[in-house]
């Protein structure tokens, strides 16, 4: 059975004083949680006051983005050799607020998530449509696109270190969420690709999350369908209480 995963995205928000509190009330809120993985990703310039906070915590750390080289002139850019200097566990690559706002490519996803497996760290890699691609029908050729263009040239057993976040663009920071049923049907499809891809024992292994407004009212719902094995949560994982909520969802 795969193991419920919660990760938290605090995107572009916080400063330091408030990512410590933060930090230490999510450590406190998990301290007996033995049902489920528990992550936070946080901005680049609260890594190490974060890190050390969760040191010795069930809490582990993650961010939001890298660069694909492992150093060099690249002005702005952070490489995988920084973040595993801090500890960093899970980087989440491929957002869609990368894609459609700044503009990433496939085939720069591409090399990011190589790069994060190389480092010994784990991807949770995002795919999701747009909510003119889903009244379009087309959710399913934008989802496999992004799949096969993000994961080219990944091995099964690399495969099997990815996490996949599914998240309906139309759902993101909105308040409107995929109901169960559109959320499983997709995270069932999503597990399909990559029994084709790579087995389905690598499937039957690979997590996905949900990640779109899953908030405490319909964690527990959302949870409990058989394709979905977590969530890449957002608005609500600014607040421990919020993000605890989510957490015990997940508890079967």
């Amino acid at each position: 059975m795969r193991r419920p995963f919660i990760a938290g995205n605090w995107k572009m928000n916080l400063n330091r004083a408030e990512a410590v509190t933060l930090a230490e009330g999510v450590a406190k809120a998990v301290e007996n949680v033995d049902y489920a993985d528990v992550a936070v990703c946080v901005p680049f310039v609260y890594l190490d006051a974060v890190s050390q906070v969760l040191k010795d915590s069930k809490v582990a750390v993650g961010v939001q983005n890298c660069y694909f080289e492992k150093n060099g002139a690249y002005t702005g850019e952070i490489s995988v050799e920084m973040l595993k200097d801090f500890g960093c566990t899970y980087v989440i690559l491929g957002h869609s607020e990368r894609r459609h706002i700044l503009g990433e490519c496939n085939a720069v996803i591409n090399k990011k998530v190589k790069a994060v497996l190389a480092a010994g760290m784990i991807p949770i890699l995002c795919v999701g449509e747009m909510l003119a691609e889903r009244e379009a029908g087309e959710t399913d050729d934008i989802i496999a696109e992004q799949f096969y263009g993000s994961l080219a040239g990944i091995s099964p057993e690399d495969m099997k270190k990815i996490v996949i976040a599914y998240e309906p663009v139309w759902a993101i920071g909105t308040g409107k969420v995929a109901t169960p049923a559109q959320a499983e049907e997709t995270h069932a499809n999503l597990r399909k690709l990559i029994a084709v891809k790579y087995g389905q024992n690598v499937a039957d292994s690979v997590r996905i999350q949900y990640g779109g407004s899953m908030k405490p009212e319909n964690a527990q719902e959302l949870l409990n369908q058989p394709n979905i094995d977590g969530g890449l949560i957002g608005g609500a994982a600014l607040k421990a209480d919020s993000f605890m909520g989510i957490i015990t969802g997940a508890k079967k």
